[in-house]
């Protein structure tokens, strides 16, 4: 059932340009970014048991990095602004993942929180460094070389940009399904399940959640580079907590117990988002009545209506 899934998805993904208009194909597009983010979170709160409201800190470091590197730097290429974005992520996040995995629960959660906020403020204050309120535009990347200058933004974002911003999906999902199928995955399991136990095992508990955080980071930080193409823009609200909370959503709604849940949620709250907002001015109101519903009614996300079938098979 989960491989009938999967196949389904890539299935429908690839074939989107080809049956979607342009508005629907420029909503998909965050949304591919946004499921790369949520493998990384995913791996901190399904695998290793550690939610992070702050996870949007990340998510914004990758948008800055790919807006410095291609406004301030003149630097267009897409695949070295990734690994910029995944380096500068991964040397934030070692720092600040020691102060944080020190502790479990909602004291992890208030740390990544509060360091979630300071640098959104420093975003915001900053103004000489990023912008202030105004953010730093990003300019039009290369992909694999290419600059499509022949191409309009829309068809050049609905086009190659889709493709390439899927092919990095895939590669993201193939590598986080090896790390969770991999020792270390089971490691982080054991880490989640009993600590005291894993610790008893010669398992390093606080190191092995220092590297999911790290690695979450990376996922974070790659997630954040597309999400800021298609706007041309990287803006403090990328870090702000709301934008965290709804991350965390996105996971609820997909489901944090299937592989499959980060890219569900992520596209069912984009569509949602779109649809609600166009008809009525409280859409938080009414998002905050789905959130109340899914936790009660449906705890385990949109996938998990499929878990029963899943195992049977």
């Amino acid at each position: 059932m989960a491989r009938a899934l999967g196949l389904a998805a890539v299935t429908a993904l690839v074939a989107a340009p080809w049956i979607l208009p342009p508005y629907h194909l420029t909503l998909l597009l965050p949304a591919l970014g946004y499921s790369i983010a949520l493998l990384g979170l995913n791996l901190l709160f399904g695998t290793t048991g550690l939610l992070s409201f702050g996870h949007a800190l990340f998510v914004a470091l990758g948008a800055y990095t790919a807006a410095v590197m291609t406004t301030h730097l003149g630097i267009k290429a897409f695949e070295l602004v990734l690994a910029a974005a995944a380096g500068v992520a991964a040397v934030v996040a070692v720092p600040v993942g020691l102060l944080c995995v020190r502790y479990v629960k909602i004291y992890f959660g208030m740390l990544t929180l509060a360091f979630g906020m300071l640098f959104y403020s420093f975003l915001y204050k900053f103004y000489t460094l990023t912008g202030g309120d105004e953010g730093i535009r990003v300019g039009r990347p290369t992909l694999l070389g290419q600059a499509f200058e022949d191409l309009d933004k829309v068809a050049f974002l609905t086009g190659p940009f889709y493709y390439y911003a899927l092919g990095l999906l895939g590669l993201a999902a193939l590598g986080m399904h090896r790390i969770v199928t991999s020792p270390f995955g089971l490691c982080l399991r054991a880490v989640r399940e009993n600590p005291d136990k894993a610790g008893s095992l010669a398992v390093g508990v606080r190191s092995y959640r220092l590297a999911a955080f790290v690695v979450a980071a990376v996922f974070g930080a790659v997630g954040g580079t597309l999400l800021a193409v298609p706007t041309g823009l990287a803006d403090p609200l990328l870090a702000y907590w709301t934008h965290s909370g709804n991350l965390v959503f996105m996971l609820l709604l997909g489901g944090f117990e299937h592989f499959l849940g980060p890219l569900v949620g992520a596209v069912v709250f984009i569509f949602l988002q779109d649809q609600v907002m166009s008809l009525t001015p409280y859409w938080r109101f009414v998002f905050g009545v789905i959130l109340a519903v899914v936790v009660i009614f449906f705890p385990r996300g949109l996938m998990g209506l499929l878990a029963p079938r899943a195992r049977a098979a």
